[in-house]
C-alpha cells in the first residue's frame, strides 16, 4: 500500500509528520537517489529513501509510552502564541511520538504518546469507549449537581454523556469519562456549578499514570499494548 512520504518519514521515527513535510520542502529527501522538494508524493517502503543523505527505514511494531504532562505545556507541535509544548518537554529521541487525544493547557497527568498514527486514532475514537480517569478538584459542588453530570447533560447543545463520579473528599472528585469531548469535564462541571480548579488525568484506559514525575516518560510493555488492541 502507497502512503505519503512525510508519513513514511515520521513512522520512521525521524521526525514529525509536519517537520518531514518541511523537510521534504527544504530539499533534504530523496528517494531512489532523487530529491523529492513536494510532499504530495507516495511510496511503498520499498524504495531507497534518505533524509540528509541516510537511509531511513519505517519502525516495526506499535510503540506506547506514558508521559506525565506538565502544566502550562500545549498538547501540539507548535502553537501560534509561542507557548511552551510538549515537546519542548520530551526529548529529542522522543519528540517523533504522536500524542493521543489532547490535554489542555492548565490540566496535567497522564497523556499517551505513540508512532502508530493508526493506533492513536483507535485509542481516541468515541465509539471506542475507552475510559480516562481524572482528579478533578473544585471549590464546591452539591450532590444534585454531581447527580445531573452523572445523567448526562446538554450544554449549548452539545450533549455530555453520563460521568462516573466517585467523591474523594470535600475539593476533590475522581471522574471517569468515555467520550472524549473537548474540555468536557470543565464545561459539565462549569454547568452543574463546580468549576474546575484543577485537573489531573491518571489513568487512560488499563495505562495508569502511577508515581511517574511531571516531564517524565515511560514505555509501556507489548501485553497493556496486546490488552488495548482487543477493543478496537
Amino acid at each position: 500500500m502507497n502512503i505519503r512520504l512525510a508519513k513514511f518519514i515520521a513512522d520512521s521515527g525521524v521526525a514529525s509528520r509536519r517537520m518531514a513535510e518541511d523537510l521534504i520542502k527544504s530539499g533534504r529527501v530523496s528517494v531512489d537517489d532523487k530529491v523529492i522538494d513536494t510532499p504530495v508524493f507516495f511510496v511503498n517502503g520499498n524504495e531507497k529513501i534518505c533524509v540528509d543523505g541516510k537511509i531511513i527505514k519505517k519502525e516495526s511494531g506499535t510503540k506506547l509510552y506514558i508521559f506525565h504532562k506538565p502544566i502550562n505545556t500545549v498538547t501540539t507541535t507548535r502553537d501560534p502564541q509561542n507557548r511552551r509544548t510538549i515537546y519542548d518537554v520530551l526529548a529529542k529521541r522522543y519528540r517523533n511520538l504522536k500524542y493521543i487525544g489532547r490535554l489542555d493547557y492548565k490540566t496535567t497527568g497522564l497523556l499517551l504518546l505513540t508512532n502508530d498514527g493508526d493506533f492513536a486514532r483507535k485509542m481516541s475514537l468515541p465509539e471506542n469507549q475507552i475510559p480516562r480517569t481524572y482528579i478533578a478538584k473544585v471549590s464546591s459542588f452539591t450532590q444534585n449537581g454531581l447527580d445531573a453530570a452523572r445523567r448526562g447533560v446538554v450544554v449549548d447543545g452539545i450533549k455530555y454523556l453520563p460521568m462516573k463520579i466517585e467523591v474523594i473528599s470535600q475539593h476533590d472528585l475522581k471522574i471517569t469519562v468515555v467520550e472524549g469531548k473537548k474540555n468536557e469535564i470543565r464545561i459539565v462541571l462549569k454547568h452543574v456549578g463546580s468549576p474546575v480548579i484543577k485537573l489531573h488525568r491518571v489513568k487512560y484506559g488499563p495505562v495508569k499514570l502511577g508515581n511517574l514525575e511531571p516531564g517524565k516518560i515511560l514505555e509501556v510493555d507489548k501485553k497493556t499494548i496486546d490488552l488495548i488492541s482487543k477493543n478496537f
